[in-house]
């Protein structure tokens, strides 16, 4: 096990890995940028290096900047939490070159998977069910137009690239697939890269449930359960549960073996996560896209496991093996606490001036910040992550209930309303629901 990891994150998850790092004894480095400083996770850390400006391109995302501050610190690995430069294989390729570990999959797996369109062909020749829909990318509207005519109505439209939805479309007749378009190609400009877009077939109400994978030092792939993450605003995720209230035991099954498949068809290493749309009707599903990192809401699959994946991760990346994995019992819900508006959504970030966390049986927050710090308007607005665990789901709601109305946020807008609203929603309630919950509550 190598003597030092750093950190190249911020926020709750760069506080939850440094929290498995030192339990480990391993010495646990952070990284910081000016508007970060006061977080709980730059004391909390062995070391922290103050890395530039709020500006996440002249911090967080400055790849040199980052290697500089391994390098000045001794570091032996680098953990990426997610975002930021987590899958970004030219960084993971920089940390290797300088004599470090990276603690993830190989550079090549994570250009594999981080083209939607190439990771989709991929999937499709290891066996891995995928959606109709374009086998090259789409440059042009004309193109558009007739990959449209050969899947057929209503379409998704998304970039290649990128992830968090930003860019997805749907699309139910030639109108509605130019403004899609349109729309998928600013995005894809925005964030430099070509104009390369992917068509395939929609499912009307569907499920989005993923499959948390581990990719052992040895070769194995595990499957270590699934996910729904159906909940969502702005094709983005706020509520996750494990295991999914709306799959068979059959389908659940058929999924662990594809994301496996999935896994070793890139020879994959680390946590990492296949995700899915699922047709609870015909209780079917389609590959979605693979997540080569650590998952926002890996805390789901730790409370029904009992397993530490941050722990795993380390293992793996210096050869070491994996202790045994217990099969998934109970139920886990993960809440996402945004800064945000909980009628509309939009950010609303603030300095917090009271912070009172639940707790009790069951209960685990995993949090960025505390009273006094500052919600910052330069990254994403993701406070904590509430999660409750229960024998049942029903326990798990009732725990849930009881913890979003003891969580108290003042000074930021924040989420914990929409929360409490969805909890108590039938539909939720049900475990009946889909990707399209959130707007029928809006």
């Amino acid at each position: 096990m190598f003597e030092s990891v750093l950190v190249a994150n911020r926020g709750e998850i760069a506080r939850r890995v440094i929290r498995t790092v030192r339990r480990m004894g391993v010495r646990a480095i952070a990284v910081y940028s000016e508007a970060d400083a006061d977080l709980p996770y730059v004391r909390e850390a062995d070391e922290a290096v103050l890395i530039g400006p709020a500006n996440p391109a002249q911090s967080y995302l400055d790849v040199a900047k980052v290697m500089e501050a391994a390098r000045s610190t001794g570091a032996r690995a680098v953990h990426p939490g997610y975002g930021f430069l987590a899958e970004n294989a030219g960084f993971a390729r920089a940390v290797t070159a300088a004599g470090m570990t990276w603690i993830g999959p190989s550079p090549e797996a994570m250009e594999q998977m981080g083209d939607k369109i190439n990771a989709r062909n991929l999937m499709e020749k290891a066996g891995v069910p995928v959606a109709a829909g374009n086998r090259e990318p789409v440059t042009d509207i004309e193109q558009a137009l007739i990959a449209a005519a050969e899947v057929g109505y209503p379409v998704m439209v998304k970039t290649t690239g990128g992830g968090g939805g930003i860019g997805m479309g749907v699309a139910r007749d030639d109108a509605g697939l130019a403004k899609a378009f349109d729309a998928a190609a600013r995005a894809a400009a925005r964030f430099g890269g070509e104009v390369a877009i992917l068509l395939e077939r929609y499912i009307e109400r569907a499920r989005h449930v993923e499959v948390q994978i581990l990719g052992l030092a040895d070769g194995r792939v595990l499957a270590l359960g699934e996910r729904d993450c159906s909940v969502q605003r702005r094709h983005q995720k706020v509520v996750e549960e494990s295991p999914s209230p709306g799959i068979t035991p059959e389908l659940r099954e058929r999924m662990l073996a594809a994301a496996v498949r999935a896994g070793e068809a890139v020879g994959y290493r680390g946590a990492g996560t296949v995700e899915c749309l699922v047709d609870a009707e015909q209780q079917d599903f389609v590959f979605l896209e693979m997540n080569t990192r650590l998952q926002v809401e890996h805390p789901v699959t730790e409370l029904v496991t009992g397993f530490d994946l941050v722990e795993a991760q380390l293992l793996v990346a210096a050869g070491e093996p994996v202790g045994p994995v217990a099969a998934p019992r109970g139920h886990a819900i993960e809440m996402r606490v945004y800064a945000e508006d909980p009628k509309r959504f939009f950010p609303g970030p603030g300095k917090i001036e009271v912070w009172r966390e639940p707790s009790g049986e069951g209960v685990r927050v995993d949090s960025g910040y505390e009273a006094g710090t500052t919600v910052t308007p330069f990254y994403d607005p993701l406070m904590a992550k509430l999660c409750v665990y229960g024998e049942t789901r029903a326990q798990a709601l009732e725990r849930a209930r009881l913890a979003v109305a003891s969580f108290t946020v003042e000074g930021p807008k924040n989420n914990l309303p929409f929360c409490a609203e969805l909890l108590d929603r039938p539909e939720f309630e049900s475990g009946d629901y889909d990707t399209g919950l959130v707007s029928r509550m809006r």
